[in-house]
């Protein structure tokens, strides 16, 4: 396996001068509950500083939060679940997963995470997908789309596949299934059928709760324009600088709303 090239991160797609509003980007997100209402907010973060236009739906809840401190938020449309599939129809990638509910019912409101996550995928298999969170603990994985990227930490992908997590089954799952696997841990291993590669990087501070989410909202925008291999290793890269950069300041004490504001700054700096 090879190790990450920074000559890919100059692939990702630019907006060029002459683009306008909708034209660099249309993510929509699918994320939160009412007991994980902020794995929804920090892959916003992240997805309203690149992508010209987030369509974000998660609980009424939530939903009145984002409406409420709609200041990062201004190119973005608040979705009620009800309506979702009128916007994936619209958008380049959807997000799905952050801060889904585990088990149907955990919290009045909250929907039934297999049975929404599973319709969708089936639905809509030539749309591309970034599956993360809850849904990945719930879902089969033969319904998951070739055009998917799933980003599981260690347990979810044991849970989805009933495998230790490993590369090298890493491996042999995106072969099997024909999708794009990026293994987070001390670590990452990106893999698709034809290509593994391992990042390096990032520091102990990155292990608290969020910074997955951070990075399925980096990954799902930079897949609105970008191929899914590409996307998720530069994700993956492009995160874990961030968690470096921010531990030159901070050392290992930041958290994950601090990760999604350095990316943009490791962004400019790298692309």
């Amino acid at each position: 396996m090879e190790n990450f090239n920074t000559k890919d991160l100059k692939k990702l797609y630019i907006p060029p001068k002459s683009s306008h509003k909708g034209d660099n980007g249309k993510l929509m997100m699918i994320t939160g509950s009412i007991l994980f209402h902020a794995a929804s907010f920090w892959p916003l973060e992240v997805a309203s500083r690149i992508v010209d236009m987030v369509f974000y739906s998660s609980v009424r809840q939530n939903n009145k939060i984002v409406q409420k401190e709609k200041n990062e938020f201004r190119n973005g449309i608040i979705v009620p679940r009800e309506k979702i599939e009128k916007y994936i129809e619209e958008a380049d990638c959807i997000l799905i997963g952050p801060g889904l509910p585990r088990k149907n019912g955990q919290e009045v409101g909250d929907q039934d995470t297999k049975i929404l996550t599973e319709k969708l995928l089936i639905k809509y298999p030539n749309k591309k997908w970034v599956v993360d969170g809850g849904s990945l603990q719930v879902i089969s994985p033969g319904i998951l789309p070739k055009t998917a990227i799933i980003t599981p930490h260690k347990k979810e992908f044991e849970i989805l596949f009933n495998l230790d997590s490993t590369f090298e089954n890493a491996i042999k799952m995106a072969k099997k299934y024909n999708i794009t696997i990026l293994l987070k841990g001390e670590e990452d291993l990106v893999a698709d059928a034809l290509n593994a590669i391992i990042i390096k990087g990032g520091n102990a501070g990155m292990t608290k709760g969020g910074t997955g989410d951070v990075l399925a909202g980096l990954v799902a925008s930079l897949y609105c324009k970008n191929s899914a291999f590409l996307s998720a290793k530069c994700a993956s890269y492009i995160n874990k600088k961030a968690g470096e950069s921010l531990f030159e300041k901070k050392g290992i004490y930041f958290n994950s709303s601090d990760l999604a504001a350095e990316i943009p700054y490791v962004m400019k700096k790298l692309i």
